[in-house]
C-alpha cells in the first residue's frame, strides 16, 4: 500500500485544497486538483510496470530508452471519478479504458443508513493478462469498488490490479485488504473514520457534487 500523506510532496498541497471549503467553491480548481493527484499516482504506479529497451531514432543518431511494454486499462466509477481518471489518462495517454456506473442504491431493511450498491452500467476492453487500474476518488466502505472489480472480471482476469483513491477510511482500507488482498492500494490519505452515514471524516464532502454540481 502506498499513501502520499506518508511523505512530503506537492500531492499533500493538492489534497489540502480539495478539502478546503473555501477553495472547493472553485469547481474548476477542484476538478484540476483531482486530475493532478491522478497524474502523480499514475507516475508512481508506472514505476511498477514492465518495460523493454527500445532504440529511438533521433536527428543525430540512435538513443536507447526503456519504454512501457504494454499500456494499462484504466477504469473509473462515474461520475465522481472522471477528473481523477483524466489525470491517469494524461500520463497513460494510449491506455484502454473501462467505465462503471455504480452508486448507493435503495435502503436495506429498517436502518436508513444501510444501503446496497447499485451497478447499472459497465463497459470494458478485454482484461485478460492486462494491468488494471481502478480510479475512484473516495474509498469509504469499499463495497462499490469491490462490486465494480468483480463485475469487470467478466471481461477477463487481469495480471495485476491497482486501486487508486484520493481519500480513504480505515474501515474501507481494511475491507479491501480483506476482500481483495490481490489488489495494490494507492491512496492520497487515510482519514479518521466513517460516520453513521458511511461518509469519510474529515473527508472532503461529495466529490461528484463538488466537481459537477449537486444532484437532484
Amino acid at each position: 500500500m502506498f499513501v502520499f500523506a506518508d511523505f512530503n510532496s506537492i500531492a499533500n498541497q493538492y489534497i489540502a485544497e480539495l478539502r478546503d471549503v473555501t477553495i472547493q467553491k472553485d469547481r474548476m480548481r477542484f476538478r484540476r486538483n483531482l486530475e493532478r493527484i491522478g497524474e502523480l499516482m499514475a507516475y508512481e504506479i508506472s514505476k511498477t510496470l514492465a518495460y523493454q529497451n527500445t532504440n529511438v531514432q533521433t536527428p543525430l543518431g540512435t538513443a536507447n530508452a526503456p519504454l512501457l511494454l504494454r499500456q494499462p486499462v484504466i477504469a473509473t466509477i462515474m461520475r465522481a471519478g472522471l477528473p481523477f481518471h483524466q489525470g491517469f489518462m494524461n500520463y497513460f495517454d494510449q491506455a484502454d479504458n473501462a467505465f462503471a456506473g455504480a452508486y448507493r442504491g435503495h435502503v436495506l431493511g429498517t436502518d436508513v443508513n444501510e444501503f446496497e450498491v447499485a451497478l447499472d452500467y459497465i463497459s470494458s476492453p478485454d482484461l485478460a493478462g492486462r494491468t488494471l487500474i481502478i480510479a475512484d476518488p473516495m474509498l469509504a466502505t469499499g463495497r462499490s469498488l469491490e462490486k465494480v472489480y468483480h463485475s469487470l472480471l467478466r471481461y477477463g482476469i487481469p495480471a495485476q490490479t491497482h486501486i487508486a483513491a484520493v481519500i480513504a477510511s480505515p474501515e474501507g482500507v481494511a475491507y479491501m485488504q480483506d476482500r481483495l488482498p490481490q489488489c495494490h492500494l494507492w491512496l492520497g490519505a487515510i482519514d479518521s473514520y466513517l460516520n453513521d452515514h458511511y461518509y469519510i471524516v474529515p473527508g472532503l464532502g461529495d466529490a461528484g457534487d463538488l466537481a459537477f454540481g449537486e444532484k437532484v
